[in-house]
């Protein structure tokens, strides 16, 4: 089940706020990027950067997910671990909102 348009404008401006904040500046962009990619009931951050040998070959790695649940009315919030699998994020596993969610990654991830 996708957003509704509401919560697909709302999931939108939360993101390009946290993006204004964490994204590097323009000249790194092409080495180094952030990006938010939503999928379903999901909201992930991506860090991209060319491959070292190959430099025409961007790399996408996962950084944070959160996952609405309807019925909690909550943001199961995720990282990937070095096993390349998501696991909950035990500090806080869930949020109320989106905009919290970011400024967990923004405050934890990012430091």
């Amino acid at each position: 089940m996708a957003f509704s348009e509401f919560e697909a404008k709302k999931i939108e401006r939360a993101a390009s706020e946290f993006l204004t904040s964490r994204r590097p500046p323009v000249e790194i962009r092409p080495r180094l990027d952030l990006d938010v990619r939503v999928s379903g009931q999901s909201v992930q951050i991506v860090e991209t950067r060319p491959h070292f040998r190959e430099p025409s070959t961007i790399i996408e790695s996962p950084v944070a997910k959160a996952t609405f649940v309807k019925k909690s009315q909550r943001w199961k919030i995720y990282w990937m671990r070095s096993d390349l699998n998501w696991h909950s994020y035990t500090p806080e596993p869930e949020s109320r909102s989106i905009e919290e969610f970011f400024a967990i990654v923004n405050g934890c991830f990012f430091g």
